[in-house]
């Protein structure tokens, strides 16, 4: 089984900033894939299905952003998996918007996030990063990333979501580099 985490902020307050753009990519996923219904459990929301052949549960912690971690933990400890198995789909403020990069480990880049999920568990899971873009500005950051999506983002958002949850068989099956190139043709057409 593997475990695939959105990070975002619990709240229609927050549903459309850009900060849980994690949340809505598993939302996607388990909308277009027929995931079980959600679940309360883990200090968050679960949902479970299969990407191809290979088991997925959903998680999208509840606990915000900064506590993300404990539920992240909860939920590997409960179904003793390791990190290995661990997928977090996250906001990147230095990645032009709606991109999307896979990779294996690395920094933190400043995210709350990332950074309770690294001291829970260490810094080496995947991560999927979604490209929001940066404002220009250090100062302005904590407002760009808290801001919602411009309507004109809607469209390109919607796209987004769609060419991850279609792509996200080939996540599961481990190859990255195919999921990224196919998400970024379905992106161009």
């Amino acid at each position: 089984m593997q475990l695939w985490v959105g990070l975002g902020n619990p709240g229609p307050q927050h549903a459309m900033q850009r900060h849980n753009v994690g949340f809505m990519a598993v939302d996607a996923i388990a909308e277009v894939h027929d995931f079980g219904a959600t679940a309360k459990k883990f200090q968050g929301w679960v949902r479970e299905g299969r990407l191809g052949n290979q088991k997925v549960l959903l998680l999208k912690p509840a606990t915000f952003m900064n506590e993300s971690g404990r539920s992240v933990a909860e939920a590997l400890r409960f179904y003793k998996l390791g990190v290995e198995v661990l997928t977090v789909f996250h906001d990147e403020l230095d990645l032009a918007p709606m991109k999307v990069k896979v990779r294996m480990g690395g920094g933190l880049a400043g995210h709350n996030g990332l950074r309770s999920i690294d001291q829970h568990l260490g810094p080496e899971f995947r991560r999927v990063r979604l490209g929001i873009g940066h404002p220009g500005h250090k100062d302005r950051v904590t407002g760009h990333v808290l801001g919602n999506y411009a309507k004109s983002e809607m469209d390109p958002l919607s796209d987004l979501l769609g060419a991850l949850a279609a792509e996200a068989p080939t996540l599961a099956a481990g190859d990255d580099v195919r999921f990224m190139n196919d998400v970024a043709l379905r992106l161009q057409g």
